[in-house]
C-alpha cells in the first residue's frame, strides 16, 4: 500500500461534502488523497493520542488480537454477527487474550458510525453501540442521502441509550473526525492493513477467516 485515504474534518459536519472512490460497503482500501499532497502532510503531523484504543479482555494476557474493520463492510458484520460471538465466549471473556478493535474507514458513512459509537464513552458501551451498527447495517447503510444515513444512526445511538445533543455535538466534531483518521491511517499503514476485516495476531496480520482458524492461530500463539 502506497497510502492510505486522507478525509476532511468537514466530513463529520452533515451539510458539508466529501467525496471518495470507494462506496458503502466495499471491503477493500483504496488508496486515494482526495485533498492533495498538503493536507496529507498536515494528516501525518496529527496528534492522535487523544483517541482512545478500545479494548475487552485481559490486557496482560500473552495474545493480543487486533481488529480492523469498516463499519460499511458487509464481511465485517458477518464476522461480528457469528465468530465475534465465539472469539468474546471463549477468549476474550476468560481472559486469554486482549482483543483491540480499530475503526478502518472506506467512506464518510463509516466515519460516522465511528463517531456514534465512539460517542458512548467506554469501551463497553462502544461495543454494545457496536453491535447494534452492525446488526442494522443493511438498513442504515441504504437509507438513502446522507442525511437519511445520519438519521438512522441516530436512531441507532437513541435506541443505545444517547442523547440528541449528545451525539450532535459528536458528528459536529470536526476535529476529533480529522484525528480519527489521522489515527486510522497511522495504524493501517503501520499494519499493512489493506482489506477487512483484517486481523494482526501478536504482531502478525491475517485476513478475513473463520473462527475456527483463527483459534488454532491464537492457541499457537499462547503456546
Amino acid at each position: 500500500m502506497s497510502r492510505m485515504m486522507i478525509i476532511s474534518a468537514a466530513v463529520a459536519v452533515i451539510g458539508l461534502g466529501a467525496y471518495f472512490v470507494t462506496t458503502p460497503g466495499s471491503n477493500s482500501v483504496t488508496p486515494a488523497n482526495p485533498l492533495g499532497a498538503a493536507n496529507a502532510q498536515e494528516a501525518a503531523d496529527v496528534d492522535t493520542s487523544s483517541i482512545m484504543e478500545m479494548t475487552l479482555g485481559n490486557p496482560d494476557a500473552p495474545v493480543t488480537v487486533v481488529e480492523y474493520a469498516s463499519y460499511t463492510c458487509p464481511h465485517c458484520a458477518r464476522f461480528h454477527e457469528g465468530p465475534f460471538k465465539q472469539l468474546k465466549s471463549e477468549y476474550i471473556d476468560t481472559g486469554k487474550i486482549n482483543f483491540v478493535y480499530r475503526e478502518v474507514y472506506f467512506d464518510r458513512y463509516g466515519l460516522w458510525a465511528s463517531m456514534i459509537a465512539r460517542c458512548a464513552g467506554t469501551p463497553e458501551a462502544f461495543f454494545g453501540m457496536s453491535d447494534l451498527i452492525y446488526q442494522g447495517q443493511s438498513e442504515w447503510t441504504r437509507a438513502g442521502d446522507p442525511g437519511a444515513i445520519v438519521g438512522e444512526l441516530r436512531k441507532i445511538g437513541l435506541l443505545a441509550g444517547l442523547d440528541a445533543e449528545t451525539m450532535e455535538a459528536c458528528l459536529q466534531d470536526g476535529e476529533k473526525a480529522q484525528t480519527l483518521v489521522a489515527w486510522y491511517q497511522q495504524n493501517a499503514t503501520e499494519d499493512g492493513v489493506e482489506s477487512t476485516p483484517s486481523f494482526v495476531i501478536n504482531g502478525q496480520k491475517y485476513s478475513n477467516m473463520s473462527f475456527a482458524e483463527m483459534a488454532e492461530v491464537i492457541d499457537g500463539a499462547s503456546n
